[in-house]
């Protein structure tokens, strides 16, 4: 496995535990819909959360830096898209969760779209 996907592969599991920690549900992890892919689909309250987690080797990246506007837009045609599939009347939230330091630094930017714009 290449380097940068081991990392990937980390940053995710590392996510995975931090939403769990913080009472997130789980629906779906890396779900696809033809080109589309989203790392977490979760529930936060009365929410349907979708997140993206970016993983780098060292803090110090600005989390704003790391969506660019064709990503965010691709983020958020898979939220509806994942909504109206499955026939769900919820809010959708975008989130990111930046995960450095070999795992040891987890950030989690609620409403990082809505921040992004």
């Amino acid at each position: 496995m290449a380097r940068h996907n081991a990392l990937g592969k980390l940053g995710e599991e590392q996510a995975r535990r931090y939403l769990l920690d913080k009472g997130f549900s789980i629906l779906e992890q890396n779900w696809r819909a033809g080109r589309l892919e989203v790392d977490f689909i979760a529930i936060d309250g009365a929410e349907i959360v979708v997140v993206e987690v970016k993983t780098r080797a060292r803090p110090g990246d600005r989390p704003g830096e790391l969506l660019s506007a064709a990503k965010c837009r691709r983020l958020m045609v898979a939220g509806e898209l994942y909504v109206e599939s499955r026939g769900i009347m919820m809010e959708i939230r975008f989130d990111l969760v930046v995960v450095s330091g070999g795992g040891k630094v987890v950030e989690h930017v609620r409403d990082a779209i809505r921040l992004h714009e």
